[in-house]
């Protein structure tokens, strides 16, 4: 599908591996210019030549966003050779082993300044330019237990769900420019590092001895879904894809989830 990027620039953080390089690969296959970012320069420009070797051109901003002086680093390098006129909040960590009685305030703070607060830093340096040319995307990346949290990881459950309502604001802020804002709340996303903890989990609680007896088996025990298995990163990066294209020039303030029809947050025990 021809989404209309030729002439666009995206930055999407995090993009050195896993979801966010599915999602800069696409935005590139469909004719956007990318910036990769990451903290391992190294890992960033293995992304970069592989969407370059495609004819496609991307650069290179390598810097932390948990800082001030980290994201005026990146804003500066994305800006080095053109306006941004998508930005993709793709960066975010968490730690399913977390739980209420394991997380300190230290480590709510410390994982709302990642996922949430760096997003802000990016909006502030880069929104405002959108905003004056009249055209712009900002996607955040969130996940369903924005709005379906599980006992689990809450720290990292409420980020999602300021993700979603910070993405709302900057609509309401944005209103009548030109420059929209929307979220992806996906559920499970099979990145290889995923893949390889599902796996063993699967492994070690007898649900198979392949991936393919083992994936329908762990999705039931610990995020059931409709369509009983886990997201592949290529369709997540299709809905971001969506959302950065002119097709979409009439949805904003909205939060796409991309979950399979996630019905059950089993309970488990973390004590």
């Amino acid at each position: 599908m021809d989404f209309q990027l030729a002439g666009k620039r995206a930055l999407v953080t995090g993009s050195s591996s896993g979801l966010g390089a599915a999602i800069a690969k696409l935005l590139a296959a469909e004719g956007a210019d990318l910036v990769i970012h990451g903290r391992d320069e190294a890992r960033a420009a293995v992304v970069a030549k592989s969407i370059r070797e495609t004819g496609a051109a991307a650069t290179l901003a390598i810097a932390s966003l948990d800082t001030d002086a980290g994201a005026d680093l990146v804003a500066t390098a994305a800006l080095g050779d053109g306006p941004v006129d998508i930005l993709v909040n793709n960066v975010g960590v968490f730690d399913m082993q977390k739980s209420w009685t394991t997380t300190t305030p230290a480590d709510w703070a410390d994982l709302y300044n990642v996922n949430v607060i760096s997003s802000v830093r990016l909006i502030q340096r880069l929104v405002p330019a959108m905003r004056e040319r009249g055209w712009g995307r900002v996607i955040q990346i969130g996940s369903v237990t924005g709005s379906l949290p599980s006992a689990s990881q809450p720290h990292y459950n409420a980020t999602n769900a300021a993700r979603e309502n910070l993405s709302q604001s900057l609509a309401r802020e944005l209103r009548e420019s030109g420059v929209t804002s929307n979220t992806v709340a996906p559920g499970g996303i099979l990145t290889d590092a995923i893949k390889d903890m599902l796996f063993g989990f699967g492994k070690a609680n007898n649900m198979g001895e392949t991936w393919e007896e083992i994936e329908p088996n762990v999705v039931r025990a610990l995020g059931p879904n409709d369509v009983g298995r886990v997201a592949r990163p290529e369709e997540i990066a299709a809905a971001v894809a969506y959302l950065a294209s002119p097709a979409a020039n009439y949805l904003t303030g909205a939060t796409l989830r991309l979950d399979g029809g996630w019905y059950v947050q089993p309970v488990h025990d973390n004590s």
